[in-house]
């Protein structure tokens, strides 16, 4: 019997820091539903804004951050550049939204070389 893995670890490489300049790194983000990609279509910061959606599904997703009472888009915002892109990376990978690669050997020469499996409706 398999189980379905709803929540991930995850450690910021460099880390969010708080008012009180306390730096927290490890958290926990939960897997995306339907309702995390449409509401914060609605919102009107992501209407004015659209490159603003990937903060409001992030504070949607990450449910623990160090020791933060919450998460919300704010602690997103505060992120460093490089903790935001981990994030977006692991958000589209638990979430099957990046395209898996396999190593294919061709059967002519017999090189093996890398080659995306294109996702199912894609």
């Amino acid at each position: 019997m398999s189980v379905l893995v709803t929540e991930i670890e995850f450690e910021l490489p460099k880390g969010y820091v708080d008012a009180e300049g306390t730096l927290h790194r490890v958290g926990v983000m939960r897997l995306a539903t339907a309702a995390d990609e449409l509401y914060p279509l609605k919102d009107p910061r992501v209407r004015n804004w659209p490159a603003y959606l990937i903060v409001i599904l992030l504070a949607r997703v990450v449910v623990k951050l160090g020791g933060l009472p919450e998460v919300n888009a704010g602690v997103i915002e505060g992120l460093f550049s490089e903790d935001l892109a981990y994030l977006q990376d692991l958000y589209n990978r638990v979430n099957g939204l990046t395209p898996h690669t396999v190593t294919v050997t061709c059967p002519h020469c017999e090189r093996s070389h890398e080659a995306e499996v294109p996702l199912l409706g894609g």
